[in-house]
């Protein structure tokens, strides 16, 4: 006789693990981007140390040691400018996923109706934040808090970006003969922006690529995707 529990019984690896397997299980996702994010960091701070001595060398000029290129303008703009494309982005898509709709596509929500998310903010609901509990201008802050977060992590990238751009910007400018430039000129200049634009460009084909396909591709198991055998039409 088979004993064994049907699926939807089965004790949860969170209730039969060690609290260390269960903090891991609970929040695998963020740990593995987060993992990620600091080897390919630590990838891109190793081999922009030896561009930029390379361009040292090419120009007469004395190498750095591999803490100085963490001050560089080198290091600073190629780290800022895509981060900063990265939470426009996300800003961008979070705020217009409110507002407009993608017809069978999962990253979308239906073309009729309402949906959980849509809901008034209940404040005797178990567990609810302190802001939902608050109410006033705390539920009003907290209620758009994804968006202003990106928002805010972007801008503090935008002033990064046009920083270390400006440093690395006249670097170049002087080992030609020129003068060097302020944060706010090299924000003038054509170089910036083309150097925002063309990571902004890309983000925004990125997420518009996953919001089209998604509506004929599937991925089993994830929460991207709709079901297998869901219709195209259909955006759960």
């Amino acid at each position: 006789m088979d004993t064994a529990l049907p699926t939807t019984f089965k004790k949860s690896p969170e209730l039969t693990s060690s609290p260390l397997q269960r903090v891991l299980y609970a929040n695998g996702l963020s740990i593995v981007l987060l993992f990620t994010f600091i080897v390919l960091l630590a990838a891109q701070s190793f081999t922009g140390w030896k561009v930029f001595n390379q361009e040292q060398k090419e120009h007469g000029e004395a190498a750095i040691t591999f803490g100085q290129y963490f001050a560089t303008g080198h290091f600073v703009e190629a780290t800022a400018e895509n981060w900063e494309s990265e939470f426009l982005q996300m800003a961008a898509f979070v705020w217009l996923a409110v507002h407009l709709r993608q017809k069978g596509s999962p990253e979308s929500k239906p073309l009729e109706g309402d949906e959980e998310v849509d809901r008034d903010p209940d404040p005797n609901r178990p567990g609810a934040p302190w802001p939902v509990r608050r109410g006033g201008i705390w539920l009003m802050l907290y209620s758009h808090s994804l968006t202003w977060a990106f928002l805010l992590m972007f801008f503090i990238s935008f002033l990064f970006h046009a920083a270390g751009g400006a440093r690395e910007y006249s670097q170049n400018q002087i080992a030609h003969g020129e003068n060097g430039v302020t944060m706010l000129q090299f924000m003038r200049t054509a170089e910036f922006w083309f150097q925002s634009m063309q990571n902004w460009q890309s983000e925004f084909l990125a997420i518009a690529a996953m919001v089209l396909l998604s509506v004929w591709l599937r991925q089993k198991g994830s929460p991207e995707s709709k079901p297998v055998d869901a219709a195209h039409d259909e955006n759960e």
